[in-house]
């Protein structure tokens, strides 16, 4: 301690001893020593207050399992058709029987390759699948081109116009005539269900004396309806499970009724081969396809759309694809061609338009229609009427297009409430057997008839026995007066002349 401290040393000791003086005089640490008592005491008072309230009691955990609901169909049980709605669902000659989804003996939709119709078939007793096989077939083979000369009950399905040049198979053009609207009635016996769920496509068999419909639903089921034979076994309905997802178009071969091809959601087509008793896989896409159709001039090809915006012409016959071209930019609903021209074909799509084009001038590249009508939300159909001479286009937008003129530069719109909704099929307008009248179901249960020279609609048609919105119409080609309407539930509803 006898060193002589420097300079910096000591001018440190004396601020240390200066700071100690002014903190002293300002009694800092008393007044900490305050605050630290008062917080120690304070945490002592809330602890307390904690220990004298009472600790809940817990809820012993119930012994009884959860049990979690679920659907029918979730667990491959059919449907009860006793506790349906609808007017004919405790009718016994109405009543369909399924298989078990989960049955061995079902074969899965998603194979690529030929499906044995007997492993598709949902009704139980393959002695219907037989009599349905039976009965399409005696209707395909008995036609003009027999050689014995005896009519049959498909006679008027096709037609052979000969040339020097080569032979040529031209359809049976579609009847027309006009009616009164008002005279067509909907009786109990023509109601049924075909399917068991809502209906997305609905074609009738083109032929004269077998009325029978065919319908696909959103499960990938097809049904067919023999409304002949709705007084036998099964009341007329036949059941298959082909696809996996909606079905989005059914196609009939207009020459031969035993071959039906199907589109589906899935990215599957299929033809329903008759002879062969197999759904032959004719062509598979990663994409959905959403739409078919096939040429009256051009029964070796067909056009479906696939993706968004796509079209893709298929050879049935060569089994590859010919042309597959962009025609829109969102989804394309229907596919339709003029039957009084054979280069003229209509797309409706979800880009809120309808095109019509010149199959002469399509190509990949830069395809250009020849008209677009424009909607102000999506177009969910757009149909040639018999003559070719109009197209009537139905949209989200509430109303019907009406499309005329040489080149369809007259376009009128016809208000008509159209929004039903994401669990109902959407409306699609169709033609009957003139070009007077446009046939559309209405969210009132009811069938609207538009008018074409009124622009408006000018009646509609109801009954009692219908329970449930007709969605999807067709009208029977060769029968004028014969309309079939399909439900959300699967129901059809077939309208007569009285």
């Amino acid at each position: 301690m006898g060193e002589k401290l420097t300079e910096y040393e000591r001018r440190r000791l004396e601020n240390i001893k200066r700071n100690d003086e002014m903190v002293a005089a300002l009694k800092i640490h008393s007044r900490l020593n305050d605050l630290s008592a008062a917080a120690a005491a304070s945490k002592r008072q809330r602890d307390e207050s904690k220990s004298s309230k009472r600790s809940p009691v817990k809820k012993p955990r119930s012994e009884s399992p959860v049990v979690l609901r679920r659907s029918l169909r979730s667990r491959g049980v059919p449907p009860d058709a006793a506790t349906a709605s609808g007017p004919n669902d405790d009718l016994a000659d109405r009543k369909l029987t399924y298989k078990n989804p989960q049955s061995n003996s079902r074969e899965s939709p998603q194979v690529e390759g030929p499906l044995k119709m007997s492993g598709t078939y949902l009704g139980g007793d393959d002695g219907l699948n037989q009599k349905l096989i039976r009965t399409i077939l005696q209707c395909s083979k008995k036609s003009v081109l027999s050689s014995d000369g005896d009519k049959g009950p498909c006679d008027s399905t096709v037609k052979l116009e000969k040339s020097e040049e080569f032979e040529k198979f031209i359809p049976e053009k579609r009847l027309t005539g006009s009616i009164d609207v008002n005279a067509l009635q909907l009786k109990p016996e023509n109601i049924a269900r075909v399917v068991p769920s809502r209906i997305m496509s609905l074609k009738f068999f083109p032929t004269v004396d077998m009325e029978m419909v065919v319908a696909g639903n959103k499960f990938g089921d097809v049904g067919f309806w023999n409304v002949n034979r709705k007084n036998e076994g099964g009341g007329g309905i036949y059941l298959y499970h082909p696809h996996s997802r909606p079905i989005s178009g059914i196609v009939i071969d207009p020459f031969c009724i035993s071959k039906m091809y199907s589109s589906c959601y899935d990215g599957f087509i299929r033809l329903m081969d008759v002879e062969k008793e197999v759904f032959e896989m004719v062509y598979y896409s990663k994409y959905t396809v959403y739409s078919m159709s096939q040429s009256p001039h051009d029964v070796k090809s067909l056009y479906f759309s696939e993706g968004r915006g796509g079209v893709n012409k298929w050879d049935v016959r060569a089994g590859k694809s010919c042309l597959t071209c962009d025609l829109h930019d969102e989804r394309i609903n229907t596919i339709d061609f003029n039957s009084e021209n054979e280069n003229i074909m209509a797309t409706s799509s979800s880009d809120d338009t309808a095109r019509i084009w010149d199959l002469r001038r399509i190509n990949a590249v830069k395809p250009t229609p020849l008209k677009t009508v424009s909607h102000k939300r999506a177009v969910h159909s757009a149909y040639f009427s018999p003559t070719g001479k109009f197209l009537a286009t139905t949209s989200l937008d509430d109303k019907v297009g009406l499309s005329s003129g040489a080149n369809y530069e007259d376009t009128s719109m016809v208000y008509h409430y159209n929004r039903t909704g994401s669990w109902i099929s959407t409306f699609r307008g169709i033609w009957g057997w003139d070009d007077s009248s446009i046939y559309i179901g209405n969210m009132k249960r009811g069938l609207d008839v538009i008018s074409v020279e009124e622009a408006k609609t000018v009646t509609t048609l109801g009954s009692d026995l219908v329970s449930a919105i007709t969605c999807r119409y067709d009208a029977h080609p060769y029968n004028v007066g014969m309309l079939a309407g399909a439900t959300n539930g699967g129901q059809v509803y077939i309208w007569t002349q009285s």
